[in-house]
């Protein structure tokens, strides 16, 4: 391969891989380099993903070669702030997996930083590009189900030892909130579909009594409401602690119908059955599997933009920080046991 964008991605874990993949199969993109704590040999990793990938152990030399354009981060979330921002200050575009950062101070240096230097951003909420979300947002931008005046969207996906992930996020300075640390792709969902300002924010945590979940030093369920300038409301449930099959629910109800999951019913079409759903032909998001998840559309936008010289569309660093804003909102609100202003969220 030689395409034109070279990208060098910081951490070689789980959602390094499935990011390495998607990239190469851009029509414009590889991958060029990889720093990890570890040491990695770079034929391996070249024969293994397919493009020429030279191994780093000291991240200040990959970020500063010439050959590396655009940073993809994809390491623990307490290391995101200065890996984004010493990236952004090198003059690299930059993928950043979620959340953002875990505190709300580091995620406003990285606004920041991005600012001052005009970096395009990618926010990996690549749930907005899965086919499930896609195609809501397509019903709702249609009209069919009117102006949607309550919206719930919800995560539910038990993150237990069984799950790679746990070992590290029972730490709440690497796992955060159940919100931060899976659940924001359904907060993030509900704010697309919804659409406009969030004005207020009350949420409530909870924590399963079952053993394997005692080590999460945060609560591990939330349900959060939200009340939008708009006057519609919404909530979104945030449960890692549950026992069940992975799943991504969305009910969002207006003024001419209703989407609930992958069906609707809509009082724009004539002849439909008013006790009976209509079935949509979407994929719902059915596993946490980083594999699974819709990266490749989500980067091929991303590259697509960086060429026409605009901002990510539906997942620049604006649209994260929108959602993290709503997230840090939530957790307050949780901690302090009481509604919180979006307003007392500084955006700066």
């Amino acid at each position: 391969m030689n395409k034109k964008y070279k990208v060098a991605i910081i951490g070689y874990g789980w959602a390094a891989t499935a990011h390495i993949a998607a990239i190469n199969a851009t029509t414009n993109a590889e991958v060029c380099a990889i720093w990890s704590s570890r040491t990695l040999d770079s034929e391996e990793l070249s024969r293994k993903h397919g493009s020429k990938i030279t191994a780093y152990t000291d991240l200040q030399k990959m970020l500063t070669s010439p050959e590396v354009q655009i940073v993809d981060i994809t390491s623990y979330p307490n290391q995101h702030a200065e890996q984004f921002i010493a990236a952004v200050r090198a003059g690299k575009h930059v993928i950043i997996e979620k959340p953002l950062a875990i505190e709300w101070s580091e995620i406003l240096a990285m606004k920041k930083a991005a600012d001052e230097s005009g970096a395009k951003v990618c926010v990996c909420f690549e749930c907005r590009w899965s086919s499930q979300f896609l195609a809501t947002k397509a019903v709702l931008d249609a009209g069919l189900i009117g102006s949607v005046h309550y919206g719930e969207v919800d995560y539910y996906h038990g993150i237990g030892p069984w799950y790679g992930q746990y070992r590290w996020n029972t730490k709440r300075e690497l796992g955060g909130s159940a919100l931060l640390t899976a659940g924001c792709h359904a907060l993030d969902a509900l704010l697309l579909c919804i659409g406009g300002d969030v004005e207020e924010v009350t949420s409530y945590s909870a924590q399963s009594q079952n053993a394997v979940f005692k080590p999460y030093e945060y609560a591990t369920t939330s349900t959060t409401l939200l009340r939008f300038a708009n006057g519609a409301v919404g909530k979104s449930a945030a449960v890692v602690d549950c026992l069940q099959p992975y799943y991504f629910h969305s009910h969002l109800v207006g003024s001419e119908g209703s989407i609930l999951d992958n069906k609707f019913h809509s009082q724009k079409l004539n002849g439909l059955n008013r006790h009976a759903w209509s079935q949509l032909s979407m994929q719902m998001l059915d596993s946490g599997d980083v594999d699974d998840h819709p990266y490749q559309s989500q980067f091929q936008a991303f590259f697509d933009a960086l060429e026409q010289g605009k901002d990510m569309p539906l997942t620049s660093f604006a649209d994260g920080f929108a959602t993290h804003r709503v997230i840090a909102a939530a957790d307050q609100s949780a901690a302090e046991k009481r509604p919180v202003k979006i307003s007392e969220i500084p955006v700066a």
